[in-house]
Order: C-alpha cells, then structure tokens, then sequence
C-alpha cells in the first residue's frame, strides 16, 4: 500500500479533543475514543508538504485565497461531483457550523421555525436555540435499516411552523443516507413554493461508497442554486478540522452578500494561512490519497459489519452510504433503557461513542462509532463491545 493506514499515530497531548478532553469530560481515561469525527490517520503527504512549506517560510501574516486556491476547489468539484463553481460564489468561513450560525442570522428573525431533520449532527438544533429561533423537526423514518424523508409532514411543518430555513444535511450524519437526487428534487420543490431557503450542510459530500453518489443540492437547477447556500470544507475529506477553513458556495449575488455582511458582523476576515495552504494542496493534489484513504475506510465498514454479526448480532450496523460514521441500532436489546446501554459502553465496555440521543429522541439505542481509524483499534473496540453485550 502507498499510504500507511494501519500504523498507530499517538494523538494523546497533542490537544486533540478526541483523546484529551477525557478527564475534563468524565469519561475513563483508558476508553477506546471513536466519537468525535476527525480521522486517526495523518493527513495526505502533499498537504504536510505545504504545511512544512509555510512554517519553514516563518511569516504567518494576513491570508487571502488566490487563483491557485480557487483553481484547486473549481477542479475538485468538476472532477468529483460535475459541479461548475465561479470564484465569487466562494466564500470562506472557520467551519461549516459558523456559517450555518451566520445564514440562520441573515434569513430569519428571532422566532422564527428553522426545519431540520432529526436524527441529526446535533449542533444544527444547538445553533438554533441559542440564536434565539425555533426548531422544528420533520422526523426521519427509520425502516428496515434505512432512512427516509415523510415528505407530507416535511411540507406541513413548513406550513403550519411558517419556516423561513431548512438546515439539509446531505450526506445525512449520523444515519449514513446519501440522498438520491429524486428525493433531493422533492425537497427543492417544496421549499422554492414556499419560500424557504436552503442550507446545504454537504461536508461528508466526498465520503461516499459503492453505487451510491452525492448530488451537491445546487446542481439540482438554476432555480435551486439560486436558493441555496451550499457548506462544504476539505476538513472530513482530508482531516483538516483543526485548520478551520470551509468553502461556502452561493451563487445568487443577493444572498452571498446577505450572508457576507454577516460574518462581517462576526468580525471574522482573513482566513487561516495554513488552512488555505493545506486546502489548496488537498484539492490540486490530494486524489490519491483521498482514494485510498475512502477504500480503507470502507473496509472498515465491512469489518464492523462482520465482526458484530459474528460475535454479537443483536447490534445492528446501519450501512453507511456515505460518511465514515456509522450508526448501531441496539434495540433488540429489550431489557436494557437507552441510558443503561450507552453506560455499559462507556464505563464496562470503556468505548466512548456517541450517544444516541444527542442527535434527538430518534436516536434512542442508537449509538454512533467512527471507523476512520487504523484496523486494530477498531478491533479493540469492537471487541470490548460484542463481550459486554454478548454476555448471558
């Protein structure tokens, strides 16, 4: 293999708050951490390359993309999802959830019903509330093994909530669902006849497997890119969270100068120089690396899948389409409450997932495990789970 996944990068007391925030979070210090969504595998050696590159520079001034920077991303997106972005559509954000906080402030008012989908990445409602609007769900339907859309009550929440936003999650995280583009045409038509605008959180949008393909929600039709505000980073691509840098896509001149006014009100300006060094060498020459990586990743998958079916098969894995989050359905176990479970992977099991209902009430004896990270401490995982669980 070119690339390395296998080998055990040490990430303790490097302030990664996937293995540091233990103590300080309550959990055991000596839990297998597969929580947070960031990967355990060192980035792509091009960007370390241009990371190096910048440091060794010594200047770390004020920053501004350039042609190279956005010859990269317009690249990648035509590459990888047939996807034609102009350079003015692009705008720059610390993350993905910051300029979700900024469109929920330019295009509603306080009291306003934003819709989202729960089971959800829990920040969506989180930003929401303390932003001072209302949340208004429009369930998933989970059903044999899978998510899907009630498109009538999605409509009829629109109506009778008089929702002004609707957060997309696309792929969905944490149900794995790469929506096709049918059922993303369904969610256009409802929210351009009533007036709803649409953010498109599509940050897994690379991560997909197999048959299933990303639809970015723009390229639906002129009509749905000019009402959408597409959330994209290379920072679930590449590994690159901790370098805080997003690419915002908003092609209707009105409200790409709406939402930029105001992220001016935040005060936030010139974006991260080692961000835009590493996104720029992730897009231009990161493929390869990426390719690899997504392989790997789906092994992982596939392993999970076989090695509970094996040892405990009353845990469910919920295939992801997309992602590498993958969501355990515990509920055949009948006898335990939600709560019992996730306390027996945290504390006997010593495995620090993510909670279930974090993500909503739909979540309930779900838990959610990311398999972005070398086999063995998957195993080890996976091994300490099926025992506690399969124990008479």
């Amino acid at each position: 293999m070119k690339f390395d996944f296998d080998s055990v990068t040490n990430r303790k007391n490097t302030f990664a708050a996937k293995y540091d925030l233990a103590e300080k979070r309550n959990k055991p210090v000596d839990a297998v951490s597969l929580w947070v969504a960031d990967m355990d595998f060192p980035t792509a050696p091009c960007i370390q390359n241009a990371l190096e590159e910048r440091a060794r520079h010594g200047i770390f001034g004020y920053s501004r993309p350039d042609d190279r920077y956005y010859t990269a991303v317009k690249g990648w997106f035509k590459s990888h999802h047939n996807f034609d972005i102009q350079d003015q559509w692009i705008l720059n954000t610390p993350g993905v959830v910051f300029a979700i906080a900024a469109a929920i402030r330019a295009f509603t008012k306080e009291g306003d019903g934003v819709l989202i989908q729960k089971p959800v990445y829990y920040p969506f409602a989180n930003t929401i509330a303390v932003n001072n609007r209302r949340v208004v769900n429009n369930s998933l339907v989970f059903k044999n093994g899978r998510y899907k859309i009630d498109f009538d009550d999605f409509e009829k929440k629109i109506i009778d909530e008089k929702v002004k936003l609707f957060i997309f999650c696309s792929p969905h995280n944490p149900g794995g669902r790469v929506w096709k583009p049918e059922e993303i045409k369904k969610i256009s038509e409802i929210c351009l006849r009533h007036k709803v605008l649409v953010v498109s959180d599509e940050i897994h949008s690379d991560i997909t497997f197999g048959e299933s393909h990303h639809t970015v929600y723009a390229s639906l039709s002129e009509e749905a890119a000019d009402n959408s505000i597409i959330c994209t980073s290379p920072s679930k691509t590449f590994n690159l969270a901790g370098l805080q840098f997003s690419n915002i896509i908003v092609k209707n001149d009105k409200l790409r100068a709406a939402l930029q006014t105001e992220i001016d009100r935040t005060g936030y300006d010139e974006p991260s120089l080692m961000g835009l060094a590493a996104s720029t060498a992730a897009y231009s020459e990161g493929a390869e690396w990426f390719d690899a990586a997504k392989a790997y990743i789906w092994d992982n998958v596939l392993f999970t899948e076989k090695y509970l079916s094996e040892h405990c098969p009353k845990i469910r894995v919920v295939k992801p389409e997309g992602s590498y989050l993958v969501w355990l359905d515990f509920h055949e176990f009948t006898e335990l409450t939600d709560r019992e479970i996730s306390e027996r992977i945290l504390r006997k099991a010593k495995v620090w997932l993510d909670y279930g209902r974090m993500f909503g009430d739909e979540g309930e004896k779900f838990q959610r495990i990311n398999v972005a990270t070398p086999r063995v401490i998957l195993e080890e995982a996976l091994k300490r789970i099926a025992g506690e669980f399969a124990k008479k």
